[in-house]
C-alpha cells in the first residue's frame, strides 16, 4: 500500500470545526476490500481507532478519511487493505497554514544568536515534500520538488545557503499559534523570492508545478487539501507604475481562487503591508506607497482578511526584514490571525487609522489622526517619528509630533486653509524612520495620501517672479494705484528657492524704514478660467490683475502664512499678469507667499488630481 496524499508520517493534519480530524487520503494498494485503522498514542490505542473501517481500495486506487482524531497526537497509524500494511508514525492534528509571497516570506534574514527554540509540536511541510519539525530556514528552495522554483532562479537549482541565513515569520508564526491555541501546527511552505502576483496568478493552476499558484495547489492536495488559513507577504514586485493599480483585483482573484480551491468561503488570510527598501530612489515612492495603502484598505474589500504592519522592523539588508524582525512580524502575525478567527482572549485587531481632522494653535493648523484598537496608548522610544505632511512642494514642514493616547497631533507651519490642502502619510516614501507602537509593541500601519481637507485646484507658488527696487512709503497701500509701468520700478527677475518669496536680508539692511517692494508675474490660461489669486504676506498687501484692483489687506502681520486671503476673478483664455505691492511694515514683513486656484472643476477630476483637469500655468 502507498499512500499519496493525505497522510505521511510527521505530518500535522487539518482539524475541523469539531477540534478533531478530517483527513482525506488517497493512493494506491494492490489489495482489495476495505481498509481498517489501528491508531495509537503511544501504547494506548485511540479509542474509536481499533481496526476502524477507514476508506477502501477499488481497482487499485486507496480512498479513505481519518475522522474523529482529536486535536494534538502525536499519534502511529496503521493501515491494512487485505494482506497489505502500512504504518504512518508521528502524525499530529492541528492547523496547517499556507505561507505565500516573495522573499521576505521565503526568509532572508540572519538566525540570531539566541534562535527560535524548535517545538516537535510545530511543523513544516518543506519544499522537498517532506515533514519535519520547523526550523529555519523552512524554504529549501535547494531541494524542492516544483520545478517553477528552479525555472524561476533561470533553470539552475538554488544553491544552499550559509548556515546562518534563511530567517521567515512562519516558525514564529507557528509557535505563537500553538502557545494561543494550545494545538500543534503545521507550515506549508510555497513563497519564492522576487516573485509579482502576475506569477502568482490562480488563472496558471493547470500548470501544475511550474506555476507558483499550481505548485501551492498541489501541495495543498498532497495534504489532504484543506487548511487553516493563509499568511501572505508580497508586493515589493508590484511596486510600480504598471502593476499597482492592479493590486488589489489581483489580491482578491487570489484569494477568491485559495477558498475556492480549500473549499472554505471563509479562509481567514493575514497578509504583511510590505516595509521598507533602501535606495531605490524618489521616483519609485508612488507605486511602493499605492501598494502599503491598498493592502491596509483590503481588509475594507475581502472579508476575512487581515493587514499586519511591518515599517518599524529591523532590516539585515536592503529590503529584508531581519532574523529578529521576522521573530517580532510571526508573533504580529498569529496574533492577528487569532483575533481574526474570532479567539477574544487574543487581543485586539492591529492598528487602524480611524480618522483625520484640523486643529488650531496660536493660528497654525494642526493634523491630528486618531487610531483604532489601539493597546493603552501610542509610544515611541525616542522623538516620535514617520509622519509626512506633503503640499505640492514640500514634504519636510513639521516641527512637533505629539502622542496623546490613540492620537497623533502633527504640528506644522502651515495655516488650517493650507493644511487642508495637504496629503498625510505615515512611512512617505521607500525608505521611511518609523517608530510609533502601541504598549504591546504594534507597529502603526503605513498609510497615504490621506487628504486632510477638500480637494481643491491650487497652483503650485510661484517661485520666479519680478521684484521691483524699495519704493516710498503708502503707510497702509489704501490710496496706492497699479504703478503705471513697472518699468520704471527697477523690476529685476529673482528664482527664490522655496515657496515663500523671502525679502528679509534686504528689508533688514533698509533700518526699519516703512517702504513699498512690488512683485510682479505672468500667467496663462489655455481657456477661460474663474481664478482665486492667493497671498500669504506679513506685511500690507494690495494686488491686481491686468492693472485691475481685486485685493487689499492693510492690516498684514507676522506670521506669513501660505493663505492669508483669497480674491477671486474671471481670467480669458491667454497670457495675463498679477502685481502685489507688499509694505515692509517698518522692516518686520518678509515677503509674500503667491498662487492661484481655479474653481468650478467637477469633484471627479478634483479626485483624480490636477492631470485631470487644466490649470493656469506661471511664465515668470
Amino acid at each position: 500500500m502507498k499512500i499519496e496524499a493525505g497522510l505521511f508520517d510527521h505530518m500535522v493534519v487539518q482539524r475541523n470545526q469539531k477540534n478533531v480530524s478530517e483527513a482525506e487520503f488517497s493512493g494506491t494498494c494492490g489489495g482489495q476490500g476495505p481498509i481498517v485503522a489501528t491508531v495509537r498514542q503511544g501504547k494506548r490505542v485511540v479509542k474509536g481507532f481499533a481496526a476502524a473501517t477507514v476508506g477502501k481500495v477499488s481497482r487499485g486506487k486507496v480512498s479513505g478519511c481519518l475522522k474523529g482524531l482529536p486535536a494534538g497526537g502525536p499519534y502511529d497509524i496503521e493501515l491494512k487493505a487485505g494482506n497489505e500494511t502500512l504504518s504512518v508514525k508521528d502524525v499530529l492534528v492541528g492547523d496547517v497554514w499556507l505561507l505565500g509571497g516573495q522573499s521576505n516570506m521565503q526568509g532572508c534574514g540572519y538566525i540570531p544568536k539566541k534562535p527560535l527554540a524548535v517545538d516537535p509540536l510545530v511543523r513544516a511541510f518543506y519544499m522537498d515534500d517532506r515533514w519535519a519539525p520547523a526550523k529555519d530556514p523552512i524554504h529549501n528552495m535547494w531541494d524542492c520538488v516544483d520545478p517553477v522554483h528552479v525555472d524561476l532562479c533561470g533553470g539552475v537549482r538554488p544553491g544552499k545557503p550559509a548556515a546562518d541565513w534563511g530567517v521567515c515569520p512562519g516558525p514564529a508564526f507557528g509557535a505563537e499559534m500553538r502557545r494561543l491555541t494550545g494545538v500543534p501546527q503545521g507550515l506549508v511552505a510555497c513563497g519564492h523570492g522576487g516573485t509579482s502576483m502576475t506569477q502568482w496568478d490562480p488563472k496558471r493552476k493547470n500548470e501544475g508545478g511550474k506555476s507558483l499558484y499550481g505548485a501551492t495547489e498541489r501541495r495543498l492536495v498532497k495534504n489532504g487539501g484543506r487548511a487553516a488559513g493563509l499568511v501572505w507577504y508580497q508586493g515589493c514586485s508590484d511596486a510600480n507604475a504598471e502593476a499597482a493599480p492592479l493590486y488589489t483585483a489581483r489580491m482578491k482573484e487570489l484569494v477568491a481562487a485559495l477558498r475556492r480551491d480549500t473549499g472554505d468561503k471563509a479562509l481567514p488570510v493575514a497578509i504583511v503591508q510590505i516595509a521598507r527598501v533602501v535606495g531605490w530612489g524618489a521616483e519609485n515612492a508612488g507605486p511602493w506607497n499605492s501598494i502599503q495603502d491598498q493592502e491596509r484598505r483590503l481588509p475594507r474589500v475581502i472579508k476575512g482578511l487581515t493587514t499586519v504592519p511591518a515599517i518599524d522592523l529591523p532590516l539585515d539588508d536592503g529590503i529584508h526584514i531581519s532574523g529578529k524582525g521576522q521573530y517580532v512580524l510571526g508573533v504580529r502575525l498569529a496574533q492577528a490571525m487569532q483575533v481574526l478567527r474570532g479567539d477574544r482572549k487574543a487581543g485586539l485587531p492591529p492598528i487602524a487609522l480611524k480618522k483625520v481632522s484640523i486643529e488650531t494653535v496660536h493660528g497654525l493648523g494642526v493634523a491630528v489622526a486618531e487610531f483604532e484598537h489601539v493597546s493603552g496608548k501610542l509610544c515611541a522610544g525616542s522623538r516620535p517619528n514617520g509622519f509626512s505632511l506633503v503640499t505640492t512642494s514640500s514634504s519636510t514642514n513639521l516641527f512637533d509630533t505629539e502622542l496623546d493616547g490613540p492620537r497623533v497631533r502633527l504640528r506644522s507651519g502651515l495655516s488650517p486653509a493650507a493644511m487642508a490642502e495637504t496629503a498625510l502619510y505615515y512611512g512617505y516614501g521607500t525608505d521611511p524612520y518609523c517608530n510609533i507602537v502601541d504598549e504591546e509593541g504594534r507597529s502603526l500601519p503605513v498609510f497615504g495620501p490621506v487628504r486632510m481637507g477638500v480637494p481643491r485646484a491650487v497652483s503650485s507658488f510661484a517661485r520666479t517672479v519680478r521684484v521691483s527696487a524699495f519704493q516710498p512709503s503708502a503707510g497702509k497701500l489704501e490710496a496706492l494705484e497699479c504703478p503705471a509701468s513697472l518699468d520704471t520700478l527697477g523690476m529685476a527677475t529673482r528664482t527664490f528657492g522655496a515657496d515663500f518669496c523671502d525679502l528679509h536680508e534686504e528689508i533688514g539692511q533698509h533700518g526699519g524704514r516703512d517702504e513699498v517692494v512690488y512683485f510682479a508675474c505672468r500667467f496663462a490660461c489655455k481657456e477661460a478660467m474663474s481664478l482665486a489669486l492667493i497671498l500669504g504676506y506679513d506685511g500690507p498687501v494690495k494686488g491686481w490683475v491686468d492693472g485691475k484692483f481685486i485685493a487689499h489687506d492693510p492690516n498684514g502681520v507676522n506670521p506669513a502664512a501660505g493663505e492669508k486671503s483669497k480674491a477671486r476673478f474671471k481670467a480669458a483664455a491667454g497670457e495675463h499678469e498679477i502685481v502685489v505691492a507688499l509694505g515692509t511694515n517698518r522692516g518686520l514683513a518678509w515677503g509674500i507667499f503667491l498662487r492661484l486656484e481655479r474653481f468650478g472643476v467637477p469633484k471627479g477630476l478634483l479626485l483624480k488630481g490636477p492631470q485631470a483637469y487644466t490649470m493656469p500655468e506661471f511664465l515668470g
